[in-house]
Parts: structure tokens; sequence; C-alpha cells
């Protein structure tokens, strides 16, 4: 549905005063000095398009472009005419210096460590690519990725962009409906998946669900299945009926498909075919790299698609700056493959720039709550990036389980997915990062393919809450509703004025509904992010969340991100999340859900009175901080709060819970069901 834009500006109150100066011990260690930098925020200004040349640079090309950019609003072309490999970039180039360096580190939720080298991986890509041609593939054909968070997905990813396979990853906790749309929308010819992955303890059956699927996917001809525990990812004792490395019995066909086992087929590629056919396929900087479908779809699925020449400038240049990735580092980012921020900052981005990338499978607090803690100490991770929903979960748990471990070896944290609240931020800094690691708090979209805005580490003085401001090559503005710049400390809608190389190139199959739903708000090729923004006095941005989200309260317009930010700046209450209902004498009416630390809920948990008194609290706790204004007029108490598995809280779904008591939308991202159905009964 059309996002509409608030008649008036987007009013708000944040009174964060807290400034953490750079540390200028640690940007003398950074790979960038401070001329290059400032040197960069010039020219991104006053020449973005030279200051992505000097981006697009830094990858490998077959052949270089005649023309930076081709613009005709909506549409972009970057470096057009130039000629590169996705993989290539990722695995070839780095063979010569770093052929037996880590590329992957993956632990699985029942506890294996495999670790493969560049040399290693670019074997396994190669076998692959020579597999997926013989299926008959062609370049710019559609390959469908549904797999857990496994070493063999990203295989799966490379061999498309080594072979111009198109790909599109779809995330492991969708459902067969869900699944089925997205292999149609993309026409997609080959599906890549798994028998099961792990989550909590429980195996998630991912073939079944292809084989629902399938029954209505006319386009696709081949399943390449891997076999979880044939391939030995098993450990004992958590699956007594199969055990280690036996084969259960497969299907020959789902659906139509005929299932190539992905052991038998790789093992199958001779040498002289991995050679002959697992090659590089030189393809134009514009070719579709993959498609994304975005998150909380319902009806009609909206698959992004981003190219490959600058996608990958944007997710390279990006990678090493906001994170200061050295070779040195042990790089983590949590998030699932099946969203953008795997994408880029998995995969592409740190790939690109011959990083060590850990990966994790499962649950962060399984089998215990100090799973993430116990893996950055075991594994030294130096880098590690995650969502702020995660961060405030982990808050609830308490200071004791993270000052168990060694976090000696971090070195930069990064919070992405949504706004994160100061004290969260505060939390992150002090308890995890042990006051010495910069936080880059990330703003940007599966929409951009990239980071859009962010601190530097070692160069931005950070606020607790701000993304603070935009990096080099972003022409980013705060707008009113006729789209002029707002004055500081003034709030607005959050737009970007120039094409930048990573942003994405159409919705696949709906180029009218691109053009409508990005470029149709302001004139003159400007895209809108559909987020309100504020900058305060300095011009650091504060990223409110989506317009939709903007609560309309007696003809006034307030964010739900600063009334949860209210909620959570009580020392009882862990995390928050607040949605709007009609209410006919104020417009819309103010239900806060609301998570409390351990020690709260067990003293008010069955205490009627209590939790009364507890509510009315709160409600004044939230106008001291703002206004009567945003004074909640029910306040929820809840265990957990509906996510996805990326960390993401699912607003949609409470909105639908506040406004009709129960939930009828789509929870095919939703991570754990039980969640709405403890609601729904208004259990704690």
């Amino acid at each position: 549905m059309r996002t509409t834009v608030p008649r008036s500006n987007i009013d708000v109150h944040l009174k964060e005063t807290r400034l953490f100066k750079p540390d200028r011990a640690f940007s003398k260690a950074t790979g960038l000095d401070l001329k290059t930098y400032k040197k960069w925020l010039r020219s991104g200004k006053a020449t973005p398009e030279k200051y992505w040349e000097a981006a697009a640079q830094e990858l490998t090309w077959h052949k270089k472009w005649k023309k930076t950019l081709k613009w005709t609003p909506p549409h972009a072309q970057w470096f057009v005419g130039g000629k590169l490999n996705g993989a290539e970039n990722c695995l070839d180039r780095h063979l010569p210096l770093h052929g037996n360096k880590a590329a992957l580190v993956w632990e699985g939720e029942p506890g294996e460590v495999f670790t493969w080298t560049y040399r290693q991986l670019h074997r396994e890509v190669e076998k692959f690519t020579a597999l997926l041609r013989n299926t008959g593939l062609k370049p710019g054909d559609r390959v469908a990725i549904y797999m857990p968070l496994v070493m063999e997905s990203i295989v799966a990813m490379l061999a498309c962009a080594r072979g111009g396979f198109t790909h599109t990853v779809i995330f492991g906790g969708f459902g067969a409906e869900a699944l089925k749309d997205r292999i149609n929308d993309a026409a997609a010819k080959v599906v890549v998946t798994a028998d099961y992955g792990w989550r909590k303890g429980l195996q998630v059956k991912l073939r079944e669900q292809v084989d629902a699927a399938l029954k209505n996917c006319p386009t696709v001809e081949h399943v390449v299945l891997l076999e979880r525990a044939f391939s030995g990812r098993m450990t004992d004792g958590f699956s007594e009926s199969l055990g280690r490395g036996t084969r259960v019995s497969q299907p020959k066909h789902l659906g139509r498909a005929t299932v190539l086992l992905w052991h038998d087929a790789l093992a199958a590629v001779s040498e002289t075919q991995r050679k002959n056919f697992g090659g590089i396929e030189s393809v134009d900087a514009e070719h579709p790299l993959f498609i994304l479908y975005t998150s909380g779809t319902t009806g009609k699925p909206k698959g992004l698609v981003h190219s490959t020449g600058g996608y990958l400038a944007g997710a390279l240049r990006t990678a090493k700056i906001v994170f200061d990735l050295k070779l040195t580092d042990v790089y983590w980012c949590t998030a699932d493959i099946g969203w953008i921020t795997g994408h880029s900052y998995v995969v592409y981005g740190p790939l690109a720039a011959a990083g060590t990338v850990f990966l994790y499978e499962g649950a962060p607090t399984h089998p215990t709550p100090d799973r993430f803690w116990n893996m950055i100490a075991r594994h030294r991770v130096s880098i590690f990036y995650t969502a702020p929903t995660a961060i405030r979960s982990f808050m609830r748990l308490g200071n004791e389980l993270p000052k168990k471990h060694d976090l000696s070896s971090l070195r930069v944290l990064g919070s992405v997915g949504e706004p994160i609240n100061p004290e969260a931020w505060m939390w992150y800094h002090d308890i995890i990062g042990g006051g010495r690691c910069p936080i880059v708090d990330t703003y940007w979209q599966t929409e951009t393919g990239a980071i859009v805005i962010s601190p530097l580490p070692g160069f931005i003085a950070t606020k607790p809450g701000s993304a603070t401001r935009p990096l080099p090559g972003y022409d980013v503005d705060v707008v009113d509703k006729a789209g002029k710049s707002v004055k500081n400390g003034t709030g607005g809608y959050l737009v970007i004025r120039k094409p930048w190389p990573s942003m994405a190139r159409t919705i696949h199959g709906d180029p009218e509904r691109f053009k409508k739903q990005y470029f149709s708000e302001f004139k003159g090729g400007v895209y809108f992010t559909g987020d309100g923004a504020r900058r305060d006095r300095d011009g650091y941005i504060w990223c409110l969340g989506r317009v939709d989200d903007v609560l309309n309260v007696s003809g006034h317009r307030l964010g739900t991100m600063e009334v949860e930010s209210a909620l959570v700046s009580h020392p009882a209450v862990a995390e928050a999340a607040v949605v709007g209902r009609p209410d006919e004498l104020k417009g819309q009416g103010i239900v806060a859900f609301v998570t409390l630390k351990a020690s709260h809920a067990a003293q008010l948990r069955g205490n009627l009175s209590e939790k009364a008194q507890f509510e009315s609290l709160l409600k004044g706790h939230v106008v001291k901080q703002i206004g009567a204004l945003a004074r909640p007029d029910e306040i929820r108490f809840t265990k957990n709060l509906p996510k996805t598995r990326s960390g993401k809280i699912m607003r949609r779904l409470l909105r639908e819970l506040a406004t009709n008591g129960t939930v009828q939308g789509d929870t095919t991202t939703l991570e754990d069901l039980s969640v709405i159905a403890a609601l729904q009964k208004d259990e704690e």
C-alpha cells in the first residue's frame, strides 16, 4: 500500500545531550586517515560521481566503464559499459595473497565448527557453478536459495554470481505459501535448499516447505538439496534417530522438478568439468546480481533488483570504512542472508574486502542465554554488528551474562535494522564494549543496498541514538512536505536527492510500482525513504522509523520511536513497542506493549493491583519525558514481543492486535508464533 506523507512536519522531542568524542588513538590505527576522510566528504558532496568512481576502482574489472552515471529518474545506470564478475571480486582476486586465509568460520547451533579458507571456498564455488551450468541455466536465469545459515548457502550465492545467474535468497523462516509466491514472481528455474536447519534446538524442516511450494511452481526444473546429516553437520546427541553421516531416503522429484543431492552432484563434477564449466561469466555492470523480496510483504511480493557493479562498489566501500575492516579482524554480522544486511555485510562487502566472516546458524540464547558472548570470546570476534531488538533482549537478561566472558577482542560495535534508543546504546557501549569500542549506528534499507548514514569509527563524535551524519557520496536531506530542507532542530522526511551506485534499479516485473513508491512524493528525481527523521542542532540525523508508524494524536504528529525511548528509559523496562489504534475523539490512541526486566516482571506477575499501579507510573513517566500528548492509553505487559528472526519487532501485527484484538495478517516472517498466541490470550 502507498505510504501517505503526513500533512504536517514530524514534531519530535529528543533531548539527548551525551556526546562521545572520537578516540584519536583509534583513528590513527584505522585504515583511513583524516586527510583522506575530509577529501572524501568534499568530493562526495561536490562531485559524487568522482567519489564513486574511486570506490569502483577498488574492484577488479574486465572492461572499464565508458560513462560513470546515466540518470533518467527513477532509473540509474552506473559504470555504463563496464564488465566484471561478483564472485571473482569476492574470491579469485584474493587467492594469490590470501588463499590460505580463513574466509568463513561457521558454528552450528548444536555446536559444530567449520572453517573454510578462501582457496577452499573458491573451489566449492567453482564446482557448484559447474553443477548449475549443467542444469541448463543461462546468464540472467533466476535461482531461488532457501537455506539455513550454513556455509553452503554462501557457496550457492557466489556460484550464481560466478555464472551470471540472478539469485533470490528467500528467508528460511518463510512458509510454503510465501516461498511459492517469491519463486513464481522471480520465475526461478532452480531451487537450492536443505533438508533442515537448527533453531532453538529444533529441526526446521525446509525440504517439506519446498515440497509443498513446488506443487504450484511451474518454472522450477531442478532442486539442489543439501542433506544436513549426510554432510556431517550434526553433533551427536541432537538427533539419535539419524546419527552422524547416515543417509535418509530423499525424493527424486519435488513437484515437476528433478532433485539433485548436493554432495552426490558435486562429487560427480570432475576436475575437467570444474575448470571448463566452473569459470567466471563476465557480466555488464548493470547485470542483475540478485532480487530480494522485502520483509513483511503482503499481497504481491515486492522484489527489489540490484545490479552487479554499482552494488559491489557500494557494499565494499561501506564495509571497509564503516567497520574499519582489516585483514586481521574476525567480523560477525548476526543477520540472516535472507535479508539485505546478510547480502551486503555477511557476504559481498566483507568477502570483497578479503575479510574473515564468522557465521552462526541458530538462536542467540540457545542452549544458554549467553551463547553470543561465549562465541565472541571463543572465536575472538573483533567486529560485532547486530540489531537493537537483540541488544534490548540481552539487556533484559542482565549484565552478569556478558561479564562472565572475555569480550576484550571486540574493537567495533554496530547496530542495524531500526533506530536504537539511547539506553540500549549506552548498555551496548558500557557492558559489551567495555566503554572502549566505538559504536556505528547504521541507517540504510533494502532499497539503498548499502549503509547511507553512520558515524565512521575514530572520526565522528557519536550521540546515543543518532546515526549521526551521511557517509561520503550520499546527498541525504531532511525535508518538509514541500521538499524543502528543514532547519536544524526540526523534523521532517528523510530523502536522498541524488542517485548512488548501490540503489535498487527497479521492482522486478513492476517498474511503475517502483516509480510510484519511491520517486513520486517529491519532484526532481528525489528518492523518498518512507522514514521520518530529525536533524538536531548539530546537524546530526535521528531516524524515527516509518512515517506510517507516526501517530496522529489530537491533530499532532508523534513518532512511535520517541514514546518507545521514553518507556525504555525507565529502569524497569527492557523493551517497548508502540502502535496506534483508532480513537473517536483523538484520531489515534497510543497502545504500548512493554517487556520488563526479569526482576520487575517477577514482582508484578499475577498481582493485578501492583500491575495497575505500575502501568499508571509508566504512563506518568512518558508524560514527564515527552508531555501529556504522548501518554499511552493502554500499556500491555508481555514476556516477549513478536519479532522476525532478524530481530525486527513486527509492529504491523501489534497494530492489528491493538485495533481488532486478533491477528489475521501475514505471520510468515515471525520467529515465534507462540508470542502472538500469548498476546491474544493476554498472557504475560
